[in-house]
C-alpha cells in the first residue's frame, strides 16, 4: 500500500504545486469554519449556535466545490464553472444577510453581535477570494471584490447598522477580499508558470533529439546522396554499353562495385561516429546544460587513457541520466564522479530528484544495460535515500599484459 510520503514523491513537480494549491484553498474553507462557527458553539444559545454553523458549513462547502472546479478550469480541463460562481454569489448573500438580521432583530446580547458580524465579514471575504478564481482579468476580479465591499455596506445599512459600523465593514471587506483575491491571482499564475516551465523543459529535450536525427539525417545525406548519383549514372551507361557490346560495360560495373563498397564504408563510418560518444565531451556537456537548467552540477574525474570502447558506454549512461534529470525529476544538485582504477572504471550520476528514472524500470536503463554489457560492464539504478537518486556504470579495464607473460 502507498503511504502519503510515496503518494507524494511520486508526483511531478507540476502536480505537487497543483495540489498544493487545491488544499490551500480547502484550508481557508477550514479557517472560516474553525474561526466563525467553532466559537459560536460557546458563545450563544446551542439553537441559534446550530444554525449559525449549518449556514458557515454550507457556505465552506460552495467554496471548495467551486474553488476545484475553478483550478480545473484554468488548467482547461473543464469549461468555467458559470453556475457554481452564481451560486457561490447567492449562497454568500443569503448567509450574509441572515446574519446581519439576526444580529439586529435577533435575542441580542454581546456574544450575539460578535458572532454574526464575524460570520458575515468572513462569508463576505471568503466568497470573494474564491470567486476571483473563476474570472481571468485583473478588472473582473476588482469588480467582484469591490461589488462585495460595496453590497456588504448596503445591506448592513439598509438592516439597520448604524453607518460607521457599516462603514467599517465596507473597509474590512475591501481589505480582507483584496487580499485573499490576490492571494487567489497568485495562485493561479504561480500553478500556470510551473506547468509551462514543466512543458518547456520537455519540449527543449524533444528538441535536442529532433536536432541529434537531423544531423544524423544531414550526414547520411552528405555522404549517400553523391555516391547514389555516381551509380545510378555509371549503371545507366553501363547498360547502354552493354547493349552495344562494348566491353567498357564490365569496366563501368567493377567501378559500380566499388563506389558501392565505399559507400558501405563510409555508412558505418557515419553511423559508428553517431553512437561512439566521447565521455570527456559528455561530462562538459551534461554540465553545461544541467547549469543553465537551473541545477548545481559538480564534475569530477579525468577520461584521458581510457579505451574508446569505454569512453562510449559511460557516455552514453551520462548522457542517460542526464536527460532523465532534466526530464523526470526535480533536482536541484547533480554530482557525476568517475574513478579509475587498475582494474576498472566506475561513474556514478547522483541528485536529489528521487523520481529521476521513474524507478528504475525505464527503457532507456534497459538500453544502457545493454551497452554496458558489450564492455562487460554493469549498471545499478536506485534510491540512495533523502530523496537522492544514482545510477552507477562499473566498467572493468582490459589488464596490460607484460613482457614476461607474453613470452612464457
Amino acid at each position: 500500500m502507498r503511504g502519503p510520503v510515496t503518494w507524494w514523491r511520486g508526483k511531478s513537480t507540476p502536480a505537487k504545486v497543483e495540489t498544493y494549491t487545491r488544499w490551500s484553498f480547502h484550508f481557508f474553507v477550514a479557517i472560516e469554519i474553525a474561526t466563525v462557527g467553532l466559537p459560536a458553539l460557546g458563545q450563544v444559545e446551542p439553537g441559534l449556535a446550530g444554525r449559525l454553523v449549518l449556514m458557515v458549513c454550507v457556505h465552506g462547502g460552495v467554496c471548495a466545490v467551486t474553488a476545484a472546479r475553478a483550478l480545473d478550469w484554468t488548467r482547461g480541463r473543464r469549461e468555467q464553472p458559470v453556475r457554481m460562481l452564481w451560486t457561490l454569489g447567492g449562497v454568500t448573500a443569503a448567509v450574509a444577510v441572515a446574519a446581519v438580521w439576526i444580529g439586529e432583530h435577533g435575542p441580542g446580547g454581546d456574544e450575539v453581535d460578535t458572532a454574526t458580524g464575524g460570520l458575515f465579514a468572513t462569508v463576505l471575504v471568503v466568497g470573494a477570494g474564491v470567486m476571483t478564481l473563476g474570472v481571468r482579468r485583473r478588472r473582473r476580479a476588482s469588480t467582484v471584490v469591490a461589488g462585495f465591499a460595496a453590497g456588504s455596506g448596503l445591506v448592513a445599512f439598509a438592516l439597520g447598522v448604524a453607518a460607521p459600523a457599516a462603514l467599517l465593514t465596507v473597509v474590512a471587506v475591501l481589505v480582507g477580499a483584496g487580499l485573499l483575491a490576490f492571494t487567489s491571482a497568485f495562485s493561479v499564475w504561480l500553478l500556470n508558470t510551473v506547468y509551462e516551465l514543466d512543458e518547456a523543459r520537455e519540449t527543449r529535450a524533444r528538441l535536442a533529439v529532433a536536432e541529434e536525427r537531423l544531423r544524423f539525417g544531414r550526414d547520411l545525406h552528405d555522404v549517400m546522396g553523391r555516391n547514389l548519383a555516381v551509380i545510378a549514372l555509371k549503371s545507366e551507361l553501363a547498360v547502354q554499353l552493354a547493349r552495344r557490346g562494348r566491353p567498357e560495360a564490365v569496366e563501368q560495373m567493377i567501378e559500380v562495385q566499388r563506389i558501392a563498397q565505399e559507400s558501405q564504408r563510409e555508412v558505418r563510418d557515419v553511423v559508428r561516429g553517431y553512437r561512439e560518444v566521447d565521455l570527456g565531451v559528455e561530462l562538459a556537456g551534461a554540465q553545461g546544460v544541467l547549469t543553465a537548467a537551473g541545477i548545481r552540477c559538480e564534475v569530477s574525474g579525468e577520461t584521458a587513457g581510457l579505451p574508446a570502447e569505454v569512453q562510449s558506454a559511460l557516455g552514453w549512461v551520462v548522457r542517460e541520466a542526464t536527460t532523465n534529470v532534466l526530464r523526470h525529476g526535480d533536482a536541484g544538485r547533480c554530482t557525476v564522479a568517475l574513478s579509475v582504477t587498475e582494474e576498472r572504471v566506475v561513474l556514478t550520476v547522483e541528485n536529489d530528484g528521487a523520481r529521476a528514472t521513474g524507478g528504475g524500470g525505464g527503457s532507456g536503463l534497459a538500453g544502457l544495460r545493454e551497452r554496458l554489457t558489450a564492455v562487460d560492464g554493469e549498471l545499478e539504478a536506485g534510491s540512495a535515500g533523502d530523496d537522492r537518486f544514482r545510477v552507477t556504470a562499473t566498467v572493468p579495464l582490459p589488464t596490460v599484459r607484460t613482457v614476461s607473460e607474453v613470452t612464457s
